[in-house]
């Protein structure tokens, strides 16, 4: 029997013209778990599973987690390291295979424990990256995670056996979730993939997550083909597109009404992957009732969007790749090792993420959006822009920040204003 693929099946569907679209469940309970996973692949959609692990496993707390799971408290997520491999196995047997695999998200800056946990399961496809799981997540110096990635690609790299081809999906088109330009989350995406290719992946995904502007979102995901295109040859690669990752509209028709713009705009920029949220996502941790309507959601939106022909989306001649591309080509020229050279760039703030408060971000860029809904550079500290870059000498107040951070959910909820 064919090892499941990650890659390959979301590859045969891109193919087919059909959107992949995937929830991001996890329950702690593994009968729920099961039914999770059960009900994500009958839902009527062209589906993978998820196993979204629990904070405390996603921070090495397995004291914690076995407590948690020996007291029969209710986790934020699957432990994966807790329960024996015997109750794992239980959850996945008859689910997990060529036409339905599974993907761990976890969340951790350090997962050595999780993708061991993982490949011992027979599963072999997870995502994260050495800056997009710490920045964002932890106080983990940068240097740490960096190694640790290091150690989990080898990790997954030497599974790539007897036909299995692990996969390993980058967070960096994620980072903060919002108000972050655009060019900064393509630049991480390419130069995590980057690395896990250059550390023996032979299957990755590139990540972009929704923003303010959809014509912006639009410029962004063409330039993530173009660069991914530059600079990952021969390797097998798709695009993914998140959900908006900010504040999400409170309305039940608001949040549907997002999550169908998402996924038009995964189909309309090409992309074969899209992660959903549900209309629970302002008020409470969905149930698996909540996913399966999101799934069901955007693949209804999907099938009325248009995939563009070749040559018919965005140039390479956009703001977004053109800033994107002199963020790649600094950092690769720094050292030859694209782990050292991440470490330089974020240590010298030619790469630095606004309002980013990780010890090792430099924290002198800032962005706001502009009259048209786009996101712009106010200050570009050291990164290697140029100077047109700023749109201008704006200074955000904390009012202003509120304002900017809310701009989607008063967009898509009714009454609301940009």
């Amino acid at each position: 029997m064919t090892p499941p693929s990650f890659g390959g099946f979301v590859a045969r569907a891109h193919a087919r013209g059909e959107l992949v679209v995937q929830p991001r469940m996890g329950f702690s309970d593994p009968r729920l778990m099961r039914e999770g996973l059960e009900r994500t692949r009958a839902a009527e959609a062209v589906t993978v599973g998820t196993l979204t692990l629990d904070s405390y496993t996603r921070v090495n707390d397995l004291a914690a987690a076995r407590l948690a799971v020996a007291e029969g408290v209710p986790l934020n997520g699957y432990p994966i390291c807790t329960h024996a491999p015997a109750v794992s196995r239980t959850v996945l047997d008859g689910i997990h295979g060529t036409g339905f695999p599974v993907q761990v998200r976890h969340g951790s800056a350090r997962p050595e424990h999780i993708v061991a946990a993982l490949l011992a399961l027979g599963l072999d496809a997870t995502e994260g990256g050495p800056v997009s799981y710490c920045l964002p997540y932890s106080r983990t110096p940068l240097s740490e995670a960096v190694a640790a990635w290091r150690t989990v690609c080898g990790m997954l790299a030497r599974a790539g056996t007897d036909g299995r081809v692990p996969h390993l999906e980058s967070f960096g088109g994620c980072m903060l979730g919002q108000l972050c330009p655009p060019s900064v989350l393509v630049a991480l995406s390419v130069l995590e993939g980057v690395f896990f290719a250059r550390h023996g992946l032979r299957s990755v995904s590139l990540s972009y997550a929704q923003q303010t502007s959809p014509e912006q979102d639009r410029e962004a995901v063409a330039a993530l083909d173009a660069l991914a295109g530059e600079l990952l040859p021969g390797v097998d690669r798709h695009l993914v597109v998140y959900a908006y990752m900010g504040v999400y509209p409170a309305s039940r028709t608001g949040a549907l009404r997002l999550l169908e713009a998402a996924a038009r705009l995964a189909v309309e920029s090409g992309a074969a992957r899209l992660i959903v949220k549900t209309a629970a996502e302002a008020h409470r941790i969905p149930t698996i009732a909540d996913n399966v309507e999101a799934l069901e959601t955007a693949a209804r939106a999907a099938r009325t969007a248009v995939r563009p022909a070749a040559g018919a989306g965005p140039g390479v001649d956009s703001e977004v790749y053109a800033e994107a591309r002199a963020l790649v080509h600094t950092v690769l020229a720094l050292h030859d090792d694209v782990g050292e050279a991440l470490l330089l760039a974020f240590r010298r703030g030619l790469l630095d993420i606004p309002f980013c408060l990780h010890p090792d971000n430099a924290g002198r860029t800032r962005s706001f959006i502009d009259t048209d809904g786009r996101l712009r550079w106010s200050d570009t500290g050291r990164l290697p822009l140029a100077r047109t870059a700023v749109a201008g000498a704006r200074k955000l107040t904390s009012a202003d920040l509120l304002t900017a951070l809310t701009r989607v959910q008063r967009t898509y909820d009714p009454g609301g204003t940009r």
